[in-house]
């Protein structure tokens, strides 16, 4: 299982690197379709690992590292090369391969324009490399490697919304590349803070340690900046603003990767990172974590609500970056109540957000596409899209999507929201509970919202009158690369909110495990 897990990392770096050769051809438009196709292919390929990787799992044993992979990389500072899984990241590497996948071959019949691009091979070679970076993060045992990794992904999805994106992309591909990159330089200092004193940067063994040989202030100092570090790519309130501008420029595939994996990046981070291996800083820091994560929750929804009232001229995609802020402020707050319960609950919030958001990003693009437009006054006219009339079965899929995310019963989105309240309702030892229940009736409030926000879209673009003047002579329904591409986050957010135990079984007894110091 170890060669599966390196070959995972590996085939994407050597894709990656076909792309720079000359080897699909001199027909540039017989190039582009072969570096399409060998970008779906070698994704699937994958996929296919991953799921290989899962079945060789002992789910009997998930708490255990499994896979692993030891050698020492750069011995003059204690570096290794560190790789393994266990039932907190295994989940984040399959939801990782199959957005990828999925993305991929949407791509290869819905390429996305841009000015100035030489040719498909660009965009497939930066692709690969985000996956390299994306798989590497949720894989790599190492303080220093953790942050190579999460560093891999940056340049590429700059460049992916800066050449690929519309409207104002470069302003938002800047923005986002100085808030993350700021944030990482913070995030470095903590890991070399924690290195230089435990003398050792391997994460098993750091957390194995749970914070003994680090003192209490150098632990509160080494949190706070991991945590700022790891909130601006989560992310958390008020670290957040480069998100709306980044989702509203990218392409499709590209606000699908960013919702539905890199935020997943920050708050991956926490429970492996800040958790186990500085456990008392953290604590003195959860309050804090917790009351940015219930301001969080509110404000995305109202930002939401603002965005989806007539008038206010609001871009769905946009809407629905500020709904991440708000969802991923449940996960947050699961993780600040430092309860088994709790982070199990933001672990399971993390996948299912990233089932759910990818498919409302790839069902906007595909109306974007149609209309020309994600302005929701535009689309909606005087009456409503109607697009239950017009494209019946785009008009259902974001429906079933919108009362995904809104957290209906049955469905992914509900068990991680209530799973993280409940750990708010009673947080770990030496918390404030009262502040705690404070943060839960916040998060309440903002299912409330949420619920508001998400049925007014619906509203707006799913029903209305379909013989009302629209801005497109005739909207085409659903088309077969689009229903591959989506069926299987449908399929899966049903699964998930029928059957909890599949993830829960894998995370709770690793959550333990890095709480009483794994």
């Amino acid at each position: 299982m170890n060669a599966v897990l390196i070959a995972l990392l590996a085939l994407p770096v050597l894709g990656a690197a076909l792309t720079l050769a000359p080897v699909f051809g001199t027909d540039p438009a017989a190039a582009d379709r072969r570096a399409l196709r060998f970008g779906t292919v070698l994704t699937g390929v994958v996929l296919l690992l991953t799921v290989v990787l899962a079945a060789g799992f002992d789910h009997d044993e998930p708490a255990r590292m499994q896979a692993t992979t030891d050698v020492a990389w750069i011995p003059a500072i204690g570096v290794r090369f560190h790789l393994g899984v266990d039932g907190v990241s295994l989940p984040l590497i399959v939801l990782t391969s199959l957005l990828t996948f999925l993305c991929a071959l949407y791509s290869e019949r819905r390429l996305p324009s841009g000015e100035g691009v030489p040719s498909a091979r660009s965009f497939v070679g930066l692709f690969l490399l985000l996956e390299v970076g994306m798989l590497a993060t949720f894989a790599v045992l190492d303080l220093l490697l953790f942050f190579v990794a999460f560093e891999i992904v940056l340049i590429p999805m700059y460049f992916l919304i800066a050449r690929w994106g519309t409207g104002a992309k470069v302003p938002a591909a800047n923005r986002f590349i100085l808030y993350t990159l700021l944030g990482s330089a913070v995030m470095l200092l903590g890991f070399l803070l924690v290195g230089g004193k435990a003398g050792t940067f391997d994460m098993q063994a750091l957390a194995a340690a749970h914070g003994s040989g680090l003192s209490h202030s150098t632990q509160v100092i080494a949190a706070l900046a991991i945590m700022v570090g790891l909130a601006v790519k989560a992310p958390a309130w008020p670290l957040h603003s480069w998100l709306p501008d980044a989702h509203t420029a990218a392409p499709t595939v590209g606000s699908v990767l960013l919702a539905g994996v890199l935020l997943k990046m920050g708050t991956y981070g926490l429970v492996r990172v800040l958790l186990p291996v500085v456990p008392d800083g953290t604590a003195t820091l959860a309050p804090y974590l917790g009351a940015f994560a219930a301001v969080g929750i509110v404000y995305g929804s109202l930002a939401c609500l603002a965005l989806a009232r007539p008038g206010a001229k609001g871009d769905l995609k946009r809407l629905i970056a500020y709904s991440s802020v708000g969802h991923m402020g449940f996960v947050l707050l699961g993780i600040a109540s430092l309860t088994p319960v709790g982070v199990n609950g933001a672990l399971f919030a993390n996948i299912a957000h990233g089932l759910i958001t990818g498919l409302l990003f790839f069902l906007v693009g595909a109306i974007k596409d149609r209309y020309g437009t994600a302005d929701l006054d535009t689309l909606a006219g005087t009456t409503g899209a109607a697009l239950y009339g017009r494209a019946p079965r785009i008009g259902a899929l974001l429906a079933f999507a919108a009362v995904a995310s809104l957290g209906l019963p049955g469905l992914a989105g509900f068990w991680g929201e209530l799973l993280a309240m409940f750990g708010a309702f009673d947080p770990a030892e030496g918390l404030s509970r009262p502040a705690f229940v404070t943060y839960m009736v916040l998060a309440g409030l903002g299912t409330l919202l949420t619920a508001a926000y998400l049925l007014i879209v619906v509203r707006r673009v799913c029903m209305g009158d379909p013989k009302q003047p629209a801005p497109v002579a005739e909207l085409a329904d659903l088309r077969p690369y689009e229903a591959v591409s989506w069926t299987p986050l449908v399929a899966l957010t049903l699964l998930a909110g029928l059957w909890p135990a599949l993830l829960l079984g894998l995370s709770e007894p690793a959550v333990k495990h890095l709480l009483g110091g794994g």
